[in-house]
This record gives C-alpha cells, sequence and structure tokens, in this order.
C-alpha cells in the first residue's frame, strides 16, 4: 500500500504538477477559498475529484459522520474544538461565502448510530457519535425524506441537517446568514452512482445537482436545515 502511495506521490510530480506550476505559485503564501466543505473521513468521499475542483478552491474539515458539536449561547462549542476552530477561520479570517455539510450513503458513522453505538473498545468514538442522535431520533418519530432508501441511508441525509442546524448554533454563522454575507447548503453523495445530490427545502429532499438544478437555484435563498437558518 505504501509504494502505490508513493508511486501516485512521482506520478503527481511527473504528470500531473506541470499543468498546476502557476496555481501553486499562486497559492503559496496566501488563500481564498470559495466554500468551507465539511465531509465524513470516508475514503470513498472525494470532493476535489467530485466537484472538480482546483487546489484552493476549498477549504475542508472532514471527520467521521461529517458532524459538528452545536455552541452555547456564547458561541463555545460543546463538544471537541477542532469542528468549532475550523468553522471560526472559515468564517472569520477566509470569510468564505458558502458552507457545506455533506453526507454519503452507506456511511459506517450512521449504521454504528442506528446500532447504538460502535466498538465497546472505542469510547472515544461512541462519545464523539452522540452528535448524530438526533437524525436517528427524527426517523423514528417521521419518516426520512426519501422512504426508499435504507434506513441507515435515510439517517445519513437526516443528519445532514441535523448538522447544519448545530452550524447555525455560532453566532458567527447566524449573524453572516441573516446579513447575506454566507449560505449554507446541505449535499448527500451516493457512493454507488457518484451522484452528488443538494437539499431543496422547497421540496424538502436532496435532488440531483444537474445543470437544471444550478440553473435554478443559483442566486435563490440559502440552501438550510428546514429553516433553521
Amino acid at each position: 500500500m505504501m509504494r502505490k502511495l508513493m508511486l501516485g506521490i512521482v506520478n503527481f510530480r511527473e504528470k500531473t504538477l506541470p499543468k498546476y506550476v502557476q496555481r501553486f505559485r499562486e497559492l503559496a503564501f496566501n488563500q481564498a477559498p470559495d466554500a468551507f466543505f465539511i465531509a465524513c473521513s470516508d475514503s470513498r468521499v472525494t470532493p476535489n475529484l467530485v466537484m472538480s475542483a482546483r487546489p484552493g478552491d476549498l477549504f475542508m474539515m472532514r471527520n467521521v459522520g461529517n458532524l459538528i458539536p452545536p455552541a452555547t449561547i456564547d458561541g463555545i462549542s460543546t463538544g471537541d474544538v477542532s469542528e468549532a476552530s475550523a468553522i471560526e477561520y472559515a468564517v472569520l479570517v477566509l470569510k468564505v461565502s458558502s458552507i457545506i455539510v455533506c453526507g454519503h450513503s452507506e456511511c459506517g458513522a450512521m449504521k454504528a448510530v442506528m446500532a447504538h453505538g460502535g466498538p465497546p473498545e472505542a469510547p472515544n468514538l461512541n462519545a464523539w457519535l452522540q452528535h448524530a442522535k438526533t437524525a436517528v431520533a427524527r426517523l423514528e418519530q417521521k419518516s426520512g425524506l426519501d422512504p426508499t432508501l435504507k434506513p441507515h441511508d435515510q439517517v445519513s441525509q437526516i443528519n445532514v441537517l441535523v448538522q447544519l442546524e448545530h452550524l447555525a448554533s455560532y453566532p458567527i454563522v447566524r449573524e453572516r446568514v441573516a446579513a447575506g454575507a454566507l449560505r449554507l447548503h446541505g449535499w448527500w453523495f451516493d457512493v454507488g452512482s457518484g451522484s452528488m445530490l443538494a437539499y431543496d427545502p422547497a421540496d424538502d429532499r436532496f435532488e440531483l445537482i444537474d445543470r437544471k438544478m444550478v440553473e435554478r437555484m443559483v442566486g435563490s435563498r440559502p440552501v438550510t436545515a428546514r429553516g433553521a437558518v
């Protein structure tokens, strides 16, 4: 495996890097990403590849389950400060105009939450997954956004909306959304088909991102979690 990865680096340097030499020179001392992209750590989720994004286009944060611990009224994270610090850096320093929370199909974290936790010898993982329990509760109280999906995929989609709500619990996020300087988006990646879907609050469901959707939604209201923002 290490040989494969290291040869990949050599291949990049020899064949791909020449196409991006000028781009990396421009990025050497500064970055101005278009969006803050929050995704799962899952190896099958490849944001730059799916979005045809160049180096410097995305400021990314990845963790198990694409989770965001909510904040207190004072903006202090109720969980790990790593996620909170990334939010602050993206909003206050980089001044991104969009934040995207992206879930995906067949998510191991969602399966673990539905099974009431991961392995008993993984206390940190189990504590972390508590931030997704609301999604499971909502599925139990009401059907998912797409009943044709497997239960864990329904939870995964609901979880995206829950994490958008957690994101909106940070005052700096709410203030910029209210001022029109920031937009929140919920996306969901179908690993099997390679399709990316976006949450449309008008229809209360995730829809395929195609040219028609882009034409309809670009310039519209922020795509947020069920009126949370």
